[in-house]
């Protein structure tokens, strides 16, 4: 008898509107993405990047940890002066607009949030592109920005979804294999966005 497969680990899907709505604020994806890089970091420690105050920052973390989005970090901050936070899932979250779409809310909440992440993801490449020459050669050349014209149906379209995350799965497995080893030379939190969406010419 063949050995018994282990599930892969997924993203929770969001079905609760109250948790969806807790990603309306765009300071709280915001600190979401920055803790989920670090790993680890205090609300004073985020707060400098963010340009806001300590007190603020605390403020929306906690509330992301009412959902369930963050949790103390153990074995930090054992002096007891600050906490230390961390994302609570690796897998991080996602959800379905058709499980939000049947009220007026929920359809406003979807598109709030997914314009939030969409506004993020897009300030983090203008970044990139502000700060290209810093990188220097190596980077800059690895670097990438691709499109992709293709014909598909839906549940092609679902399935070419599912083999790009079966890939970025394994390139984030390395990294965090590599970053347990104590490999870090030459490595760098790297963004990889992707989208797929139907349009008409």
């Amino acid at each position: 008898m063949p050995p018994k497969r282990e599930p892969k680990p997924s993203p929770e899907q969001i079905t609760d509107l109250s948790r969806l709505k807790a990603f309306t604020n765009p300071l709280r994806m915001q600190l979401y993405r920055l803790l989920y890089a670090a790993g680890t970091a205090t609300a004073s420690q985020l707060a400098e990047q963010v340009d806001q105050a300590p007190s603020l920052v605390s403020y929306h973390l906690r509330k992301l940890a009412e959902h369930g989005f963050v949790t103390e970090a153990s074995g930090r901050g054992a002096d007891g002066r600050e906490r230390w936070w961390q994302v609570a899932s690796e897998e991080g979250w996602g959800f379905r607009d058709s499980d939000f779409a049947d009220t007026p809310e929920g359809a406003a909440a979807v598109g709030a949030v997914t314009r939030g992440i969409f506004d993020t993801r897009v300030a983090q490449y203008r970044t990139y592109l502000d700060q290209a020459a810093a990188w220097g050669k190596t980077w800059t050349d690895a670097a990438f920005s691709s499109e992709w014209l293709v014909d598909l149906t839906p549940a092609e379209l679902a399935e070419m979804n599912d083999e790009l995350e079966a890939v970025a799965r394994r390139w984030r497995d390395r990294g965090r294999a590599a970053k347990a080893a104590d490999d870090t030379e030459g490595r760098e939190h790297v963004s990889v966005h992707l989208y797929g969406f139907p349009f008409r010419p």
